[in-house]
C-alpha cells in the first residue's frame, strides 16, 4: 500500500491532498474545527517532545521527511507540514478491506504486516496466458485487477511488483510507486536490479551493507559481479551462498499462507523522561494501558501467552530487558495478569534513572484449548511468580510503579 497510514488519513481529510503530511503525533495534535466549521491542523513547527514520524506523504518524503525519522528533526526540514495523530483503529480496518479485495481474485496470500502481503498468482486462471503479443498480458491484466478492485474498495493505491519469486517482488514493488505496476522476469535481473544499491535486497541491513561498501561493493551487480569463492573469504558460507543468489534474482521461498505471530508488543516513547519515584502515578498509568493494549491486540487475534516481558530505556540510552514465563497451562491474555507479571519483571531492573520508553510484551503463543478458555485463576499464576521472582531490586528504592 502507498504512504498507507499517511493515505488513510487524507481519505478523512481530503482538503491536505497535496500537501506534506506527516502521521506520528498524539491525541493533542488531532484537527479540530474553527468558528466556520472548517478544521485546523497542526504543524510540525508547533511540535515539541521526542517522538518519530510513522509514515508520511510523497509531498513530505521530498522534502526529507521519512518514517523512523525524530519528529524534532522532520520539524527542521518541513515545519509547514501537517502533523496527525495516529488511529491505528482505522488502519487495521482499512488493512482487513484491502487483504479482503485481494482475495477476491486472488486467494493465496501471505500477510506480511498491515500494509504489506505476497500473492501467489501461478494458479488464478488467464494468469500464465499472453495478451496479444504481450507474452505477459494476462497476469498484467490481473495485477491491474487487483489494483482496481483495492482502489474501488478502499479508495486507496497500491503498488504491485509481478515477478517470479519473493525477493525480486518485494524489490520490484517499490520501484514505481506510488500506484505502481511493475513486471519483471529473470531476464530484466541485469538492467532493472543490478544498478540498484546493494541495500535494496531485502535482508541486507545497514551492517552488510556497511561491510559491502568496505569490500568495495555498492550496488547488486557489483555483488553479482563476484563469484562464490570469493564472496566466502569475507563471509560466512551460508551468507555467502545468499548474498550470491539474491544478487542473480534467484529466491525459491514459497508464499506462506498461515503463520502464527511469535509475540505481540506495544510500546511509547515518553515527551520527557519521567522518574520511577517522582513521576509513579504517571508510569503507573502509562505501564497498566499498554498492558491492556498488548491484552487487546491477544483477544482480537485469539491468543494467549506464557511469557510477559518488559522493554525499559533510560535516559543514557541504555536498553533493558526481561521476561517472566508461567506453565504453558496458565497461558493467559488477561490484562491484570499482564500487568501483575509485567510487575514482577520490574522488580527486577534498577529504576534509579529516568525513563524515556517503556514497552510490554508477551510471547510464547498458542491459541487457548477451549473456547473462551483464555486466562487461568489468578490466584495460580501470582503464587507462583512470587515465589519465581529473582530477588534483583534495589535495596530501599520503589521497584514498582
Amino acid at each position: 500500500m502507498d504512504a498507507f497510514y499517511a493515505s488513510v488519513e487524507l481519505l478523512r481529510y481530503p482538503e491536505l491532498r497535496g500537501r506534506p503530511v506527516v502521521v506520528g503525533g498524539g491525541r493533542r495534535h488531532a484537527p479540530v474545527r474553527d468558528a466556520n466549521g472548517a478544521w485546523r491542523f497542526s504543524e510540525l513547527a508547533d511540535y515539541t517532545g521526542r517522538g518519530v514520524i510513522t509514515t508520511s506523504t510523497y509531498e513530505a518524503r521530498d522534502l526529507g521527511v521519512f518514517s523512523g525519522m525524530p519528529t524534532m528533526k522532520a520539524a527542521l526540514r518541513a515545519p509547514h507540514a501537517v502533523l496527525l495523530p495516529v488511529d491505528f483503529d482505522s488502519y487495521r480496518r482499512y488493512s482487513r478491506m484491502f487483504k479482503a479485495a485481494v482475495r477476491e481474485i486472488a486467494p493465496v496470500v501471505e500477510d506480511r504486516g498491515i500494509d504489506e502481503i505476497y500473492i501467489d498468482l501461478t494458479d488464478v486462471p488467464g494468469a500464465r496466458e499472453p495478451v496479444g503479443h504481450d507474452p505477459l498480458g494476462g497476469v498484467r491484466a490481473i495485477a491491474l485487477e487487483i489494483k482496481n478492485n483495492v482502489r474501488r474498495t478502499t479508495g486507496l493505491t497500491c503498488s504491485i511488483g509481478v515477478t517470479p519469486n519473493k525477493l525480486l517482488s518485494k524489490i520490484a514493488s517499490e520501484l514505481d510507486k506510488p500506484d505502481g505496476l511493475t513486471l519483471l522476469t529473470l531476464d530484466d535481473v541485469p538492467r532493472r536490479i543490478w544498478p540498484l544499491p546493494a541495500r535494496k535486497v531485502n535482508g541486507i541491513g545497514p551492517k552488510a551493507a556497511a561491510k559491502l561498501d568496505t569490500l568495495g561493493i555498492h550496488t547488486v551487480g557489483e555483488l553479482a559481479a563476484k563469484d562464490l569463492a570469493w564472496l566466502g573469504t569475507h563471509f560466512t558460507p551460508r551468507t555467502a551462498r545468499w548474498l550470491h543468489d539474491v544478487s542473480h534474482g534467484i529466491d525459491d521461498r514459497a508464499v506462506v499462507t498461515e503463520s502464527e505471530p511469535v509475540s505481540m508488543s506495544r510500546e511509547t516513547t515518553f515527551d520527557r523522561d519521567l522518574h520511577a519515584k517522582r513521576d509513579r502515578a504517571e508510569l503507573g498509568e502509562v505501564f497498566t494501558a499498554l498492558c491492556h493494549q498488548v491484552a487487546a491486540d491477544l483477544a482480537r487475534k485469539g491468543y494467549v501467552g506464557r511469557t510477559v516481558g518488559i522493554k525499559l530505556r533510560f535516559d543514557d540510552f541504555r536498553t533493558v530487558t526481561r521476561d517472566h514465563s508461567v506453565p504453558a497451562a496458565e497461558a493467559t491474555a488477561d490484562p491484570d495478569l499482564i500487568r501483575h507479571l509485567a510487575g514482577q519483571c520490574l522488580k527486577r531492573v534498577d529504576l534509579t534513572r529516568r525513563l524515556r520508553l517503556l514497552g510490554v510484551r508477551v510471547g510464547g503463543l498458542s491459541r487457548p484449548r477451549a473456547p473462551g478458555g483464555l486466562a487461568p485463576a489468578p490466584g495460580g499464576v501470582r503464587g507462583r511468580a512470587r515465589a519465581a521472582a529473582p530477588a534483583e531490586a534495589v535495596p530501599d528504592e520503589p521497584t514498582l510503579f
